[in-house]
């Protein structure tokens, strides 16, 4: 009976899984001895190299990769995925939460079921529970962003950015259509689609937005 041939590139993959994983086991192990929690590391993926902070837990299904960094007493997933992102400490990921390439998250940031940040920085103390999209974004401190908020980044030809400055609060599925300022402390309302700047302490509803208060200077 003639015999199977060997591809060489199969074997080269195979070798290099293998390298892959002991790296990955190793380095898992010199995680865990540094204080990290890795709840299931059979379903946890995490890059030789990454580093996690002591007192961090990472819960079952989370990937972490590239260039990404995690600070002390973090609590990531489950179901997470980060990829080239920076989190300072005492970050909270997941579940099902999807940081991509360009995103750093300030300590105290929490980021909830179903959150998509991509090529943002977000600040100190900020809350995105459920279901946004954050895209091309720079937030400041202490923002609440609702549920279903989504940074409309793209308009056909190039990506624009969205800034939102540190108190604001952005009401559940607010439709923020880039290139857009949100000042300090304003709020727009449910439902809203913001075509044009909000000044700080402004207040706006509708579709599209309009201005609820006089002047964003009287609260």
């Amino acid at each position: 009976m003639p015999t199977k041939s060997v591809n060489p590139t199969d074997d080269e993959a195979s070798r290099r899984f293998q390298q892959d994983l002991e790296a990955r086991t190793a380095h898992a192990a010199s995680l865990a001895a540094g204080g990290v929690t890795i709840v299931d590391p059979a379903t946890t993926y995490i890059e030789a190299g990454i580093e996690i902070g002591s007192g961090s837990i990472i819960r079952p299904n989370t990937t972490i990769s590239g260039d990404s960094a995690i600070g002390e007493r973090c609590q990531i997933g489950p179901n997470a995925v980060i990829e080239d992102s920076r989190l300072d400490d005492e970050v909270m990921v997941g579940p099902f939460c999807h940081l991509r390439a360009g995103t750093r998250i300030e300590s105290g940031v929490e980021l909830g079921n179903f959150v998509e940040v991509k090529a943002s920085r977000i600040g100190r103390g900020t809350k995105s529970h459920h279901f946004s999209y954050i895209g091309d974004a720079d937030i400041g401190e202490n923002v609440n962003i609702g549920a279903g908020t989504v940074t409309c980044n793209y308009d056909g030809q190039d990506k624009h950015r969205t800034v939102i400055e540190d108190g604001a609060f952005i009401g559940s599925d607010t439709m923020l259509v880039a290139p857009l300022r949100i000042g300090r402390g304003a709020v727009t309302g449910a439902g809203s689609v913001v075509t044009k700047d909000v000044a700080a302490g402004e207040q706006v509803a509708g579709v599209p937005a309009k201005r609820l208060n006089k002047s964003g200077s009287d609260g």
